[in-house]
């Protein structure tokens, strides 16, 4: 094992207690599964049947379903991951037409959106994993006011229909779930040293962190495309 290889190893492990590894391990597993679920919800949107409103009213209900279903020890694992799987499939239907409109002016936007944005979700991961215990968690004040801050700026903007305030959003959007992923990964494992072993909605939480990066990367890089394309015609 390489030397550099062999420190992140070492860094990680001293950072991690076992049960926090194996915690982090079961997260991420039942994430990856829950992605999974969304690409299949992608292709259902695509070629079998197109949802609309109805996948994001049936994806409340499954995130509500879970989130109301106690984890009980381990007892009720396997519903609430087939809640969590229905959400992300129901998540992946969501992205079908704004995927669709991508596919049209550039296909291989889709591609380089999926790999930034888990690029992005790992490096932002690990840097959680390795900071300081607990130095992140303090974002979460910041980001709270941010939410309600965005949530009243989509609001104004119904009625401004304002370009500038449109872009605002949407970059200090994909700023906010950066700040995300590092505040719900820190969180995680403070969770799990307390006692919380419920990763299955640790997983739901950096999901919708995951889909939230992939979305906004989805628009800006089209949106890149799109000026591209104008700048050669003129």
């Amino acid at each position: 094992m390489a030397p550099s290889i062999q420190t992140f190893v070492n860094s990680f492990q001293n950072r991690l207690e076992p049960p926090v590894r194996q915690h982090l391990k079961n997260v991420y597993g039942a994430l990856t599964m829950t992605c999974a679920s969304a690409c299949a919800g992608v292709y259902v949107d695509y070629a079998i049947f197109q949802a609309g409103i109805i996948s994001a009213i049936a994806g409340i209900g499954f995130m509500l379903m879970l989130l109301a279903t106690p984890d009980d020890y381990g007892k009720n694992t396997n519903k609430r991951l087939a809640y969590l799987l229905g959400f992300g499939l129901t998540s992946g239907m969501g992205l079908g037409p704004l995927l669709a409109i991508v596919n049209a002016i550039n296909p291989a936007i889709i591609v380089t959106a999926l790999m930034g944005t888990t690029l992005v979700f790992v490096c932002f991961s690990i840097a959680a994993m390795l900071a300081e215990r607990g130095s992140w968690l303090f974002l979460g004040g910041t980001l709270g006011t941010l939410v309600s801050s965005m949530a009243i700026m989509s609001l104004f903007n119904i009625f401004m229909q304002s370009r500038i305030l449109y872009q605002t959003h949407l970059y200090l959007g994909l700023l906010m779930m950066c700040g995300f992923v590092l505040f719900d990964t820190q969180l995680i494992i403070e969770k799990r040293r307390l006692g919380n072993k419920d990763f299955v909605q640790h997983a739901l939480e950096l999901f919708i962190d995951f889909i939230g990066i992939f979305r906004r990367l989805l628009i800006i890089l089209t949106q890149k495309e799109e000026q591209d394309r104008r700048r050669k015609r003129e």
